[in-house]
């Protein structure tokens, strides 16, 4: 595993190697963004459409104002956008919901809750599902919401965290999804 970071020569105490973004593209079968949304599309540009081609992006950002109260892309979605700018590059936008404490460690909630993941590519949303498997979350607690256009509800859900954030104090919390039982 190479982490990449935009200032790899701080990010020494992650106990990780730690390459420049251009490098650890070039190596990479799955790219994370984990970048603030206002700014994920000018880096990726700067790594370049060629490194990206073909490598399974997965976009965890969403692009908030410095007070969090507005989004920079009230009409689309930062996925919409990666995946516009990179044609080429499979984009699965998921795990913006929650806090990253969470993404890390569904178990660590009260119960079971909800993982989205919105793409167009079918391979590259298996390849997530089971990503997301390994880091805890079970396919039950994973729902498919459809193409990438379908991320625009994920990250809107963002000023609404913010709100149940508020409201909760504390930010270590997630949704579930609950259906109606089945007849």
């Amino acid at each position: 595993m190479l982490l990449g970071s935009r200032r790899p020569k701080e990010r020494t105490d992650l106990g990780l190697p730690v390459a420049g973004l251009s490098e650890t593209a070039v190596h990479a079968e799955v790219l994370v963004n984990a970048t603030p949304g206002t700014v994920s599309v000018d880096l990726l540009r700067s790594i370049g459409a060629p490194a990206l081609a073909d490598t399974l992006l997965i976009d965890v950002g969403v692009g908030l104002s410095d007070d969090f109260t507005e989004l920079s892309h009230p009409n689309s979605s930062l996925a919409e956008q990666i995946q516009e700018a990179f044609p080429l590059t499979p984009v699965v936008k998921t795990l913006c919901t929650m806090d990253s404490t969470v993404m890390i460690a569904p178990d660590s909630l009260d119960g079971p809750s909800t993982v989205f993941l919105s793409g167009d590519d079918a391979e590259a949303k298996r390849t997530t599902a089971q990503l997301l498997t390994d880091l805890g979350w079970p396919p039950s607690s994973q729902l498919d919401i459809g193409g990438i256009t379908t991320a625009r509800g994920q990250e809107h859900f963002a000023l609404l965290f913010m709100g149940i954030a508020n409201g909760l104090g504390s930010h270590t919390f997630n949704i579930n999804v609950v259906t109606r039982p089945s007849a």
